[in-house]
This record gives C-alpha cells, sequence and structure tokens, in this order.
C-alpha cells in the first residue's frame, strides 16, 4: 500500500491495519489501543483470533465478517476487507457494540415491562373498579383502604419503570470505559450521608483518597443501591458497615455488610439476575423491584471490576466490589 495512504490510515480513529501475504505490515493507533502494539509484524491468525474474520481477510475477494469479543466480552465488531494490491489487504474494524445492546436493552425492556407490570395494574384497576360501585365506595373505610392499596401498587410500577430505565441506559453505554477522577472514599461517605434519616451507616477506610476511573452518577448509584437493601433486609439495631480498602496489588475493595437473616446458599448465583428475589413477599413488601442488583452488577462491570456477595443464614450479607485503581 502507497506511503501516503497509510499516512493518512494514521489520522483516522477506525481501528485499521494493513495485511500483507498473511501478515500484519501496518497498524493504526486506534488498531494497536484495541488489540494491542504487537500485532505489527505478527501472522493475521494470531492477531485476529477468529476463524471468520480470518477467512474473510485471506479470502481472494474480501469482504465482510461480524465477530464477538473482540474488545471486551460481548462486544460486537463488523470487519471490513478491501483488496488493495497483489496479496495485500486494508482491514477496517467497527465496533457494533453500542447499537447491538441498544436493541437488546428494548427487547429486554419490552418483554420485562410487560410481565412485571401485568399483576399491579390488574390489582389497581380491580380497587378502581370496585370504587366505582357505590356501595363501596361510599364507605370511608373501604374507600381509604383501597385507595391505599391502589397508591401502594402505582407506587411499585413506578419504581420498576424508573429500574428498568435505568437498567436500559446502563447497558446502552456498557461498552463505553468511563474516564472521570472519582475519589471513592469520598463518595462513599457522601451517599452514606443521604440514609441518616433511614438508619444507621458507618463508613471506614484504610486511605484518606481512592481515587478510580469511573462514571459518578453510575458509582453513586451501585454505594446507593447497596447500602439500601443493606438497611431493608438487615437488622434495625445493627448498623450497616461500609468499608474501603486500597490493595498494594491496584485494587480498591468496596464492601457493603449487613448483620440480618442473610440468604441460603441456593440464591447466591442468582441474585444478579432480573427480576430474581430471594424472598418475593418480603422483597415486594419492602418497595423492591427484582432490578437493583442486576443495576449494580451491569455498572461494576463496565468499570471493569467485579462484583460478589458473600452471605450465610444467620450471619448478614456482604455485598463487594473490586474496581482498579488509577495508577495517574
Amino acid at each position: 500500500m502507497a506511503v501516503e495512504g497509510v499516512h493518512l490510515l494514521e489520522h483516522i480513529q477506525t481501528p485499521a491495519i494493513v495485511v500483507a501475504r498473511g501478515q500484519v505490515s501496518f497498524a493504526n493507533t486506534a488498531a494497536k489501543t484495541l488489540l494491542g502494539a504487537h500485532i505489527v509484524n505478527q501472522d493475521v491468525r494470531i492477531a485476529i483470533r477468529d476463524p471468520r474474520a480470518v477467512a474473510v481477510i485471506l479470502g481472494e475477494g474480501g469482504g465482510n465478517a461480524k465477530i464477538g469479543g473482540l474488545s471486551v466480552g460481548g462486544s460486537v465488531w463488523e470487519i471490513d476487507c478491501k483488496v488493495v494490491g497483489p496479496a495485500e489487504r486494508l482491514v477496517t474494524l467497527y465496533d457494533l457494540s453500542v447499537q447491538v445492546s441498544t436493541a437488546r436493552a428494548h427487547a429486554d425492556f419490552v418483554a420485562n415491562a410487560s410481565h412485571e407490570l401485568r399483576t399491579p395494574l390488574a390489582t389497581v384497576l380491580g380497587y378502581v373498579e370496585t370504587l366505582m360501585n357505590p356501595k363501596a365506595g361510599g364507605d370511608e373505610t373501604t374507600r381509604e383502604r383501597f385507595l391505599n392499596t391502589i397508591r401502594h401498587e402505582a407506587l411499585r410500577m413506578q419504581a420498576l419503570v424508573s429500574d428498568l430505565m435505568s437498567l436500559s441506559r446502563i447497558e446502552a453505554v456498557k461498552h463505553e470505559v468511563p474516564g472521570e477522577r472519582i475519589d471513592m472514599v469520598a463518595l462513599a461517605r457522601e451517599v452514606a450521608g443521604e440514609f441518616r434519616a433511614g438508619g444507621s451507616v458507618a463508613v471506614s477506610a484504610n486511605c484518606e483518597a481512592a481515587v478510580v476511573s469511573g462514571d459518578r452518577g453510575q458509582l453513586a448509584q451501585v454505594v446507593r443501591n447497596l447500602i439500601d437493601n443493606a438497611l431493608k433486609y438487615g437488622r434495625k439495631e445493627s448498623p450497616v458497615r461500609v468499608s474501603l480498602e486500597a490493595t498494594p496489588t491496584g485494587w480498591l475493595l468496596v464492601a457493603v455488610h449487613d448483620d440480618g437473616d442473610g440468604i441460603s446458599p441456593e440464591h447466591l448465583p442468582r441474585l444478579t439476575e432480573r427480576f430474581y428475589r430471594a424472598d418475593t413477599s418480603r422483597s415486594r413488601a419492602a418497595g423492591g423491584t427484582g432490578l437493583g442488583l442486576s443495576i449494580v452488577k451491569h455498572i461494576v462491570e463496565r468499570h471493569r471490576g467485579r462484583f460478589d456477595i458473600a452471605s450465610r443464614p444467620g450471619s448478614g450479607t456482604t455485598a463487594s466490589m473490586m474496581l482498579p485503581l488509577r495508577q495517574d
């Protein structure tokens, strides 16, 4: 490929590589960031370890192929290969992850909303029809009791829609790595202060500050959800404990512990599934939508972290996340 063409490729943001006789002869900055600087002069079958992509790149006429997991798990990319000379190919890579995730999130939203909203809607309609009856609607005690139930169910639907929309927004950007400088110690103390009226929350840290790369709003949502869960399901007389520990290996451990009844082992692997509830009646009575921990998991994964829940019946529950500390 001509030197002028290679020079132009260096200035585009789309990952692009030139393959000559099966080897990567050039990769622009975007491609090196995606695949690693080591791919230059490497066999393309090693640089891009996907049979469909390799078949297109090494084929006679070039072409297109969709592949998954090129950057992170679940990502979707399109490989576009053009023949630019004898045994020479120009390969450009387009990230389709956002479009695919958005479409999937919208489909999930419709399916989940229709299923989860059906019961409270039926309850509301039933009570409204009863109140429309002059005999029932004219009784003050009955009317007040029914209206309180309608209000409770309407608030449940409002919370559910809010969580579904939040989850949809998170999924739409989950492949975009956030880059704000966030001091998690300060953030945890700020969020804990929001719960002073609802219960006791104690925050401790082994450092004055712990800075991560993140989305401040989303990380605050994680801490808020975990503290809210701990207050709902912990013992009223025991404080919720939030601890932050910066490790020598470059990670930050954030743990939220309650002294509640705990969770049976068979439920733990499924707690982050959408709408899964270990105790359905208790969760709904506490105002839970079954989406809080799913939202937490998605946010932590977007921040390249790990989320875990440890619990035993009678010993309380600890929800924890590991986040990489910024090195600058």
